[in-house]
């Protein structure tokens, strides 16, 4: 029986959640399964993956085939990583010891690179937001600026207009005197 470890899908349209299985190769795609060993939800931001990577090396070393996202998804985890290391070992180049600690190494190694990530994510949304607000305030400081000028435009047409009409008012208010 050819085994595949492939993705079986769950979840609603537009929220995919997948189900990491073994299967027979000639099952349906959210068929029947014969193992399931992980799951894979691509919505979060990094993506989050639980994996039981001893079983997942098992059927490595089984002869299961991963599909190319499932494979990408098990090289990110970790279990090709092992599957490699414990070939090794059966050849001879190093103990078992030297794999665990070469394999807790790299497990180290890429949890600081997650880390990093999303320290990255967050202070990416965090420089977003600031953005948005100091452009929301140099919007509104125009606003003002704008509103400013509008009423000292206006108290300056008004001043010209009080200051035609005074001539005219000291004009008028002579010849009322005159005539008296």
């Amino acid at each position: 029986m050819a085994t595949k470890i492939r993705l079986q899908r769950k979840g609603r349209k537009g929220k995919a959640f997948f189900h990491i299985v073994v299967a027979d190769s000639r099952s349906r795609r959210d068929g029947r399964l014969i193992e399931k060993i992980g799951t894979y939800n691509p919505i979060s931001d990094p993506a989050t993956i639980e994996l039981d990577i001893d079983r997942a090396v098992h059927w490595l070393q089984t002869g299961a085939q991963p599909t190319n996202t499932a494979r990408n998804i098990l090289s990110y985890k970790g279990a090709l990583m092992k599957k490699h290391l414990l070939d090794g070992v059966k050849k001879g180049a190093f103990n078992e010891e030297e794999a665990e600690k070469r394999f807790n190494a790299w497990l180290e190694e890429r949890a600081k690179a997650v880390e990093t990530k999303k320290e990255n994510i967050a202070k990416a949304k965090e420089d977003a937001k600031k953005a948005a607000l100091d452009a929301e305030r140099k919007k509104a400081e125009e606003k003002i600026a704008a509103e400013k000028a509008a009423l000292e435009a206006e108290a300056a047409a008004e001043a010209e207009t009080a200051e035609e009409s005074a001539p005219e008012a000291e004009a008028s208010s002579e010849e009322n005197a005159t005539e008296e």
